[in-house]
């Protein structure tokens, strides 16, 4: 595989993850935030994320998987990878990700 555009750091495969319990498959050697973008491109690319830390509107909990202990964080500062379970997530994401039809 290789980067479309420059939005994307590069990769070579896609990583599983799980949000809400729903599993997906994203880019490796990216960002969280970069791909719940790759998940649902116009929607994320219009929230209101600044993509620097400063906003909190990408705040998560989240685990490494079965029996790893639970965390919070910002989705554009974790990078993604195989097993990672996001579990909670702020509002802005919640909206950014409804055509994912995501349960509560």
């Amino acid at each position: 595989m290789s980067t479309p555009g420059g939005l994307y750091w590069p990769y070579s495969r896609l990583v599983k993850i799980e949000i809400s319990g729903k599993s997906f498959e994203v880019p490796e050697n990216n960002t969280l935030l970069r791909c719940m973008q790759f998940l649902a491109p116009e929607h994320v690319a219009y929230g209101r994320f600044c993509w620097n830390e400063d906003c909190q509107y990408c705040r998560i909990q989240f685990d490494l998987g079965q029996g790893s202990e639970k965390r919070v964080g910002l989705a554009c500062k974790i990078m993604v990878q195989d097993g990672l379970r996001v579990l909670g997530y702020a509002h802005e994401i919640k909206y950014c990700l409804r055509s994912l039809n995501l349960e509560d």
